[in-house]
């Protein structure tokens, strides 16, 4: 089986000398072993380390009930926010072609807009529905929201029965607020592992059911991500793409790159970057440390984000995600007049102007002070895909790690809850409440 990503990392020889790269080797190396050993914090949390091999034992399950909701439905809105909606959104829009006609999936409960809700509500008034509520605790605010709409919805449109039907609810196993309302309405349910965390279960049902349903064959997925999981053993990163990547990383930060920018040239990657800028974000900014992760869909963001990163401030690295520049089927076409002076491009495939997009933009950045690497995909595929998300998943505990932190909790996510919670009154939080509104009132006595 052939490797299907490979990572050129040429652009950053002149920061990463030789002293360099040996003194990340040693502490990723190290960091590997504490991963491997399960010695490190968050040890409870490496569930996914083995997920795509374990994930095959559902595989049956989860594809019978994708193909009744394909049968019975037009539309699956998946319910949920971070990583209970980032990873198979990732996927699906990455494997399905822009405005094409027929099953389709929605997301609800990643944010709290009444608006969209509505509109999207309204969308829904002559299509067949069901519905996947992802939630381990079923009291996260944003998804809890939306599902109290749509259960709602969804019962006054169907009956209690068949809407029962129509939900299909990935929670805990054994406890929790959806996991009790799961049992009591009856409906069909998926486990989220306990010992997997939420930007790292996408190779769990959490992930499956819906790509699944899209359409997409998860065995290939899970195929792809066990591939990798077998080739990120090796101590060699030239064997290795996910420990490159991680030495790489280290090396930069060490040398003051302090935010990395994921840029594509495929817009069907953007919801990738979304999931790799969670999974990174949420791993690595702890106790003051960390790479800042930021994304740029290009060429579109070469018109705005293009000139800072071409010319601001110089603590970024870049990380160019690729794939085949096969031709597209479009070529530019020749015209009698030449006004737009594009003929001398007359015959050449969209594809190959974007691959010297890339070229042009590489070797700019990198003479501008901004070290870049490329990870190229053998082809936009399932198994492609699912090595991809594999690898960044590796190489982030990696890196959390070699900076000392636990790459598997999230206790920064907390604090806008809590403030939130008490400016709205929820019971318990009365204390907070009064403190948070003296400072609201100091502030706007001060703005005046």
């Amino acid at each position: 089986m052939s490797n299907p990503i490979h990572l050129d990392s040429l652009n950053c020889r002149d920061i990463v000398d030789a002293a360099a790269w040996d003194a990340s080797l040693a502490s990723i190396l190290s960091a590997k072993h504490t991963l491997e050993s399960g010695s490190g914090p968050g040890s409870d949390f490496l569930g996914w380390v083995n997920l795509p091999e374990r994930s095959r034992n559902d595989i049956h399950a989860i594809q019978e009930q994708a193909a009744r909701i394909r049968s019975e439905s037009d539309v699956l809105i998946l319910i949920g926010i971070g990583g209970s909606y980032l990873g198979a959104r990732a996927v699906i829009e990455a494997l399905t072609p822009p405005f094409h006609e027929g099953f389709e999936v929605l997301y609800a409960g990643h944010h709290i807009n009444g608006a969209y809700l509505q509109a999207l509500l309204a969308s829904l008034e002559d299509k067949r529905v069901s519905i996947n509520v992802i939630s381990k605790s079923g009291t996260t605010t944003e998804p809890a929201l939306a599902f109290r709409v749509f259960k709602q919805w969804m019962e006054q449109r169907y009956g209690r029965k068949e809407a029962s039907r129509r939900i299909v609810a990935t929670t805990d196993a054994s406890r929790g607020a959806l996991r009790l309302v799961a049992e009591q309405e009856r409906y069909a349910r998926f486990v989220i592992p306990d010992d997997v965390g939420g930007r790292f279960s996408v190779f769990s049902p959490v992930g499956l059911l819906p790509i699944s349903a899209a359409g997409i064959d998860i065995a290939a997925l899970l195929d792809g991500a066990a591939y990798m999981h077998g080739l990120a053993r090796s101590d060699t990163p030239d064997e290795n793409p996910a420990l490159h990547y991680a030495v790489l990383r280290d090396a930069l930060y060490r040398k003051g790159k302090t935010i990395e920018i994921l840029a594509s040239f495929n817009p069907a990657m953007q919801y990738i970057a979304e999931w790799w800028k969670q999974l990174f974000g949420e791993s690595e900014g702890k106790n003051g440390r960390g790479v800042f992760p930021a994304s740029v869909s290009n060429t579109t963001d070469l018109h705005s984000l293009g000139q800072y990163i071409q010319d601001g401030e110089r603590r970024l690295f870049e990380t160019f995600l690729l794939h085949s520049f096969d031709s597209d089927g479009v070529v530019v076409p020749s015209v009698e007049d030449d006004t737009d002076g594009l003929n001398y491009l007359a015959g050449t495939t969209f594809a190959e102007v974007n691959r010297n997009a890339w070229l042009g933009t590489s070797i700019a950045h990198a003479e501008g002070g901004v070290p870049n690497a490329s990870i190229i995909l053998e082809r936009m595929n399932a198994r492609t895909i699912g090595a991809l998300l594999y690898m960044f998943q590796y190489t982030v505990a990696c890196n959390g790690y070699a900076l000392g932190v636990n790459p598997f909790d999230q206790p920064g996510v907390e604090a806008y809850k809590s403030n939130m919670f008490a400016l709205l009154g929820k019971p318990g939080y009365e204390a907070l409440s009064a403190e948070l509104r003296r400072k609201l009132a100091t502030v706007n006595k001060s703005s005046k």
